[in-house]
């Protein structure tokens, strides 16, 4: 005769959702690199800063309260060969819960018009997707 199951206990926390910045380290890991490469790679890509292979482990397993310092995010982006701004700002969403927004890439002008249309309806969205798109016909047809 088997026991009945029992209820999970209410008060038992759930298990927290990997952060960013873990999730990075660990999809690095395995895709392939061992935390003995990370280890490797962030000491010869930043001098002064060794992290030890159990670091890279920690990060993924038990992340610490407190976020890398910048030192110890120029050895992640090296160990895992993902860009300084990524390992940045996933740390920030891991550790501030802030997920960034910025348009990289583009230049004032565009930050300004995307801004602008920040908050709008669908509807007035699409109005000025139909308006630039029209335009853009426009001009390729006038042949500018």
């Amino acid at each position: 005769m088997t026991a009945p199951a029992k209820a999970p206990d209410p008060g038992a926390a759930e298990p927290s959702p990997v952060g960013a910045l873990s999730q990075l380290v660990e999809e690095a890991n395995t895709s392939g690199i061992t935390y003995q490469e990370m280890a490797d790679r962030g000491a010869a890509a930043v001098t002064g800063t060794r992290l030890p292979r159990q670091w890279y482990q920690k990060l993924v397993k038990n992340p610490p309260a407190n976020p890398p310092s910048l030192e110890q995010m120029e050895a992640l982006a090296a160990a895992t060969g993902r860009p300084l701004r990524r390992i940045k700002e996933a740390a920030a969403e891991q550790w501030l819960q802030y997920e960034a927004t910025e348009l990289a890439g583009y230049d004032e002008e565009v930050r300004i018009i995307v801004g602008h249309l920040a908050g709008k309806s669908k509807a007035e969205l699409m109005k000025w997707r139909y308006m630039i798109e029209a335009e853009e016909r426009a001009r390729r047809e006038a042949g500018d």
